[in-house]
């Protein structure tokens, strides 16, 4: 019988509705562990996770049967309703529509893993909308401004 073998790494970003700082240090570890259960219970593989107040970075190993889409889709939903049940914030929480996702090769994983762990001391010199549009840049991926992700100047 054959058999799919396959090597996807994939770097994910995606941001609080509003971009606002709901997501304080003091949970950070907990909602780590939230996302890293969801992730495992699609059988992914979290390689490296990082929650900033306003948004986050995950490095996942994804199986050729899952779109990054429903996985991002998956971890929005459930961490949004575990933070409303928490009360973490008032009201419900909501994380904003779309999310950026970075394809990278094996060899970069430590390097991608490593930067995704040092985000704070990162936007100590560098604010988000900067690190974004430099990935997609980097990346060449083509966008119109106006879809992105609500900036906080």
């Amino acid at each position: 019988m054959a058999n799919t073998y396959s090597q996807i790494y994939i770097h994910i970003v995606f941001v609080v509705q509003g971009r606002l700082n709901l997501i304080p240090k003091q949970h950070r570890e907990e909602l780590h562990k939230i996302m890293t259960g969801i992730i495992s219970k699609r059988n992914q593989k979290l390689i490296s996770i990082f929650a900033m107040p306003d948004h986050v970075h995950a490095l996942v190993g994804l199986r050729p049967s899952m779109a990054v889409s429903d996985l991002v889709r998956d971890i929005k939903a459930g961490s949004s309703k575990y933070i409303t049940q928490k009360r973490w914030v008032k009201g419900k929480f909501s994380w904003q529509e779309g999310h950026g996702s970075f394809s990278h090769s094996k060899s970069q994983i430590s390097q991608v893993a490593n930067y995704i762990l040092s985000q704070e001391e990162h936007h100590s010199k560098r604010i988000f909308k900067e690190e974004y549009l430099d990935m997609l840049e980097k990346f060449e991926i083509e966008y119109d401004e106006k879809f992105l992700f609500e900036w906080i100047e």
